[in-house]
């Protein structure tokens, strides 16, 4: 079974799926023993059960297909730490051939739908299993996550609008227009929230019957929580364990059933703030909108899973938060600015947004922020609470646009039977054999600082803990954790050690869910060939491009480089097959072949060379690549490129200049933008309209073939890539251009008429070469 075929199966992909029993061989693999995790992977047959989980009396596991299970004394041991359990009395019937389903050998990932009940279930509670036979509840067990509704519990979630009023008419209709929308879809029992801000910030009493009532805040004074919940009026109540959802009567958060007319008439009444002073630039408060935005959901909700979408069309100009001042005259920071410290504003203004990262993770608040403008807005300042509370950022230069809609349209999408496709205030929990240890995260998680015997001393991105803290998830979003072998050398080679993933979420409906990942890899010896035969080099890729990333952050790009070189060539050295100093013998096997090109083009990627991008469009790639999975994560770092012809199929060709040619038409895909390029042939032939002649069609059916595959790749996708269509030689040719090896430059040897690269860089055969001879060296 192939690594795609487990990630199938399990929604996970293992850097190494042979782990060798000692720390220091493990350390020495060079890429770290990690796991890129998607925890709510979307299955096809994914076994649902409506009872609650049996938990480990001592470490917490759940009861998965790996546990030994006496059924004459009716106790089961758990694969992790040992315990045994005993079932209890609804278990009554279960023997040989009547196993429930938790413990069917394919069974390694289920769900639990709990209904209203805690997310934290007593492990010495009793199992609805036995309320009904067996046999007439398996079909359940086979059933999707969506054959069962919870709908109706309780009230939630929350929405809190935040609009930006700086926005043009003609833009802000477009928002107006697309809240209405949104408001149309939410379910009753739904809590809406109104902010808008420009140089002031007002929150809307929604609830205030006689006429239009707001609170307004100063734009230019931070505020505390406490401060910003007693302006408003309001105070969060203790309730008992369980027990969720709203606080005192108050107006500025209501249920859609109970004011459905109030938010609309506020939304429409939102109009644009008068034009601004020649020469200045609006007064945005985008930071106070934020953080009152915060206060108001953390003094009427508790814990109810909730979010917090910003629309705004330009640049933070007072108050915390801000980017630059008003005056033209003073230009936005970029790359360099920020590298050489000439940026005043950005590091308190991110150390601003990491104080309210902290508030949302407390208060399980997704952050959501629709950037649409031509200019730049902050986003790189605001990533790290987007990011950390799994919420969604869009950067694009108009409100009025399709990648708005759909991205907007796409979070707010219902089920089969009518409930928000929405999982919310998730936490994921991981539980260990003893001998592996947790060393943290990098995704968009935040680390609850729990620890027992399985998390390690040493720390990678979010680290510390057995347990993360997630606002919102998505059946895409994937995160990677990463582990080291413990000091203690009691695992034996061929044995088997296992890791679970337990993530409680709540989905639309506010019902609870719990997803269980239960995963078995063996231990090998030292050198054994079975670690390199169990590297799975994508998902390695992958990982590797997170961790480069991660260090990016408080380093140069030339350093993390660098960097980059010195772990290709050690794991070159390592897993190689060559002669001492023959650069010519070297030689990897095919499961590691394809790992120094993948290296290749993340050194040369926007991620790390940020040179023709924005601190803003460098936060926004950043974030998608810190929360997409292996294959899409690839796509990102080496983009894949499609030829169509008149000799057959499309293929797909090299990522080199070499492929363009003039009689054929590219399909580029990098995720972020697909481009259609067409060879000059191909252009001069479509010009002269020759695709409208019944006597060529098969000239009009090769046009036709990359733009129905290029709109499936677009319409799949949130944030919707941007779909770029250029000839040949044209000025926007430069998007494929960019990404491709340059085999062929101005200082090689080329044909007149061929395509050629003018750079500096380093083809991908150089690279390889220059990887062989130091990898050689030893």
């Amino acid at each position: 079974m192939d690594f795609v075929e487990l990630e199938a199966i399990e929604g996970l992909r293992w850097s190494w799926n042979s782990w060798p029993v000692s720390k220091s061989e493990a350390s020495g693999l060079i890429i770290p023993l990690s796991i890129m995790c998607t925890p709510l992977m979307h299955f096809n047959e994914l076994p649902v059960l409506p009872y609650d989980p049996l938990i480990c009396t001592k470490c917490c596991a759940v009861l998965n297909p790996y546990a030994r299970v006496d059924y004459q004394s009716r106790i089961w041991v758990c694969p992790f730490c040992y315990r045994k359990n005993p079932f209890p009395k609804s278990y009554l019937g279960i023997n040989e051939n009547n196993i429930p389903a938790e413990l069917f050998p394919t069974y390694s990932t289920v769900e639990y739908h709990l209904g209203k009940r805690g997310l934290a279930q007593n492990p010495n509670s009793s199992s609805n299993f036995g309320n009904m036979s067996l046999s007439s509840k398996m079909p359940s067990f086979s059933s999707t996550s969506s054959s069962l509704d919870w709908a109706g519990y309780g009230i939630g979630p929350a929405f809190v609008f935040v609009v930006d009023a700086c926005t043009s008419d003609e833009e802000l209709g477009v928002v107006k227009n697309e809240l209405l929308h949104v408001i149309a879809q939410l379910p009753e029992t739904a809590l809406v929230g109104l902010v808008v801000f420009d140089s002031m910030v007002r929150v809307y009493d929604l609830g205030f019957g006689e006429c239009c009532r707001v609170v307004m805040f100063n734009g230019e004074r931070e505020l505390s929580s406490e401060q910003t919940k007693q302006l408003l009026g309001i105070h969060r109540m203790k309730y008992q364990a369980g027990m969720v959802h709203m606080a005192p009567k108050q107006g500025f958060l209501i249920p859609l059933s109970e004011g459905e007319f109030s938010i609309t008439s506020a939304i429409e009444d939102i109009h644009s703030s008068p034009q601004v002073m020649s020469g200045h630039r609006p007064l945005r408060a985008t930071g106070v909108a934020v953080s009152v935005a915060v206060g108001l959901l953390e003094g009427c909700l508790v814990s109810a899973g909730s979010r917090i979408m910003i629309f705004t069309s330009g640049p933070a100009t007072i108050g915390p938060g801000m980017i630059v001042n008003s005056d033209f005259g003073n230009t936005i920071r970029n790359q360099r600015d920020i590298g050489n410290g000439y940026a005043p504003y950005y590091k308190k203004s991110s150390e601003f947004y990491k104080h309210i990262s902290r508030r949302l993770s407390d208060s399980s608040i997704a952050l959501d922020l629709f950037a649409c403008s031509l200019d730049q807005v902050g986003a790189a300042e605001l990533r790290a609470p987007v990011e950390s509370s799994g919420g969604f950022m869009m950067l694009t230069e108009s409100f009025d646009s399709d990648q708005f809609r759909k991205c907007l349209r796409h979070i707010f999408s219902h089920d089969e039977v009518g409930n928000l496709q929405m999982c919310l205030d998730a936490t994921i929990e991981i539980v260990t054999t003893k001998d592996v240890k947790i060393c943290g995260a990098l995704g968009s998680c935040v680390s609850l600082q729990k620890k027992n015997g399985s998390v390690s001393d040493k720390e990678i991105g979010e680290g510390g803990t057995y347990m993360w803290k997630l606002g919102a998830l998505t059946d895409k979003m994937c995160i990677a954790f990463f582990f080291e072998v413990g000091d203690e050398q009691n695992a034996q080679p061929s044995s088997a050690f296992f890791i679970q993933f337990i993530t409680n979420y709540r989905y639309g409906s506010m019902g609870i869910r719990k997803r269980v990942i239960t995963a078995a890899r063996r231990w090998v010896g030292n050198h054994s060939p079975e670690i390199a035969a169990g590297f799975d080099q994508e998902a390695a890729a992958s990982v590797m491009a997170r961790l480069a990333i991660h260090r990016a952050e408080s380093n140069f790009s030339q350093d993390v480089v660098r960097w980059l070189d010195k772990r290709l060539i050690r794991f070159a050295s390592k897993f190689g097959d060559y002669i001492p100093e023959d650069p010519s013998s070297f030689r990897l096997a095919t499961n590691l072949s394809l790992f120094p090109q993948f290296i290749y083009y993340l050194r040369r990627s926007q991620f790390i060379d940020v040179f023709n991008c924005t601190p803003d469009e460098t936060a926004f790639f950043r974030l998608l690549l810190n929360r997409e999975g292996v294959v899409r994560s690839l796509i990102m770092v080496q983009p894949t490129l499609f030829q169509y012809s008149f000799d057959g199929p499309p293929v797909p060709v090299l990522l080199d200049i070499c492929s363009v040619s003039p009689d054929v038409i590219l399909l580029f895909d990098s995720y972020f933008y697909v481009v259609i390029h067409y060879g000059s042939k191909i252009a001069q032939w479509r010009k002269l309209g020759y695709d409208k002649d019944p006597s060529h069609d098969s000239f009009r059916k090769l046009l036709e073939a990359p733009e129905i595959d290029a709109e499936q790749l677009v319409s799949d996708r949130i944030p919707v890539p941007k779909l770029v269509k250029c000839d040949q030689h044209s000025s926007q040719a430069r998007f494929l251009l960019s990404k491709l090896n340059p085999s062929v430059t101005h200082n090689s040897t080329y044909t007149q008429g061929s395509d050629i690269i003018f750079t500096e860089e380093l083809s991908l055969q150089v690279f390889i070469e220059h990887l062989q001879a130091l990898a050689v060296q030893g």
